[in-house]
């Protein structure tokens, strides 16, 4: 079954330890809304699964549609109904990072910025040095625990986040805890330089292709290189000139060296609906300008396509920013 209590968190960082001398050691944030009410981030860092170290993923300049909803969020705890039209995070079925990117550390070595906490702690000190940061943490809330005090910090009543992961596709006791669009994160906006960071963490264990319902690992997907997919969406006309309905097109590439047929593939948008990629050969090289359906719409305002095969697993997957769809007639180029 899903998280039970899923959302964001969004607060001040005033402070952070690491852990040690546990199986599960996790970095530890201590935020502060605006209500001066304290919570804790625990943030996994070492897996109970083998292999024990977790896969990261650091984007310094992160740009996604996502943080203009965040923007508008009030300073407190946020639950956030699972679907594919909030601000929930689903690694599977967004395109919130690059997979090819993603990166296994060992938590905890010898010296200075070569382990997963000290990547953490990096992070996280320069949200607390700097005044205006604002760290929005996505996970499964715990507490308020009534007359508890928290473990690490000491505030009372104890309260805080964790799952702070990917949280689908899970293997053996966490299984039960696998459901879609309830993924984790650390974001951090630092809007005096004018920037977003984004933190994703994810198991080896977990499968990337997962069932739309359950979250469950499909059995039968296949394991998966990331960066050599064979088709890819290359770019795709999101803001046509002339009237609606506009004529958007989105441009898929060969980029195997063998022709691939396109019969039953499908693009989907944000909201999933769903538009046919025409059937037939496309040759080693080619690229094939699609036409979308009305259907599948590229908002103006940001957006996010995926790529499905006829067995409806995720190919390929892009997003798009405010500002890269602002020029009309311009194609956008991933």
């Amino acid at each position: 079954m899903p998280l039970k209590s899923y959302g964001v968190l969004v607060g001040r960082a005033v402070d952070a330890r690491r852990e040690g001398g546990t199986d599960t050691p996790h970095y530890q944030v201590r935020l502060r809304d605006a209500n001066d009410v304290d919570y804790r981030i625990a943030v996994n860092v070492r897996s109970k699964e083998f292999p024990s170290e977790l896969l990261f993923r650091v984007d310094e300049d992160f740009r996604h549609p996502v943080t203009t909803q965040l923007s508008g969020l009030a300073s407190g705890w946020h639950r956030l109904d699972t679907g594919p039209l909030g601000v929930n995070l689903d690694y599977v079925r967004q395109t919130l990072f690059d997979r090819a990117l993603l990166r296994p550390l060992p938590h905890e070595l010898e010296g200075p910025g070569n382990d997963l906490s000290d990547l953490l702690d990096d992070q996280v000190r320069r949200a607390i040095r700097e005044p205006a940061a604002i760290v929005y943490a996505f996970g499964e809330r715990w507490g308020p625990e009534s007359a508890v005090p928290d473990k690490i910090f000491g505030f009372q009543p104890g309260n805080g986040v964790h799952d702070i992961h990917m949280n689908q596709g899970n293997v053996g006791a966490f299984r039960k805890d696998d459901g879609v669009w309830q993924d984790g994160a650390l974001l951090i906006t630092l809007p005096d330089q004018q920037r977003w960071v984004g933190i994703f963490l994810a198991f080896q264990s977990q499968s990337w292709h997962t069932d739309d319902v359950t979250g469950h690992a499909l059995v039968d997907a296949p394991i998966e290189e990331f960066g050599a997919e064979p088709v890819r969406i290359v770019a795709a006309l999101v803001n046509p000139v002339g009237p609606a309905p506009e004529a958007e097109t989105v441009t898929l590439l060969n980029a195997s060296p063998d022709p691939i047929d396109l019969t039953g593939w499908h693009l989907v948008d944000r909201a999933l609906h769903v538009g046919p990629v025409p059937g037939g050969l496309l040759a080693a090289g080619a690229t094939l300008a699609v036409p979308l359906p009305p259907n599948v719409q590229l908002g103006n305002k940001g957006g996010e396509l995926t790529l499905l095969d006829p067995k409806g697993l995720k190919i390929h997957g892009v997003s798009y920013t405010a500002a890269q769809a602002a020029r009309s007639g311009w194609t956008v180029v991933f």
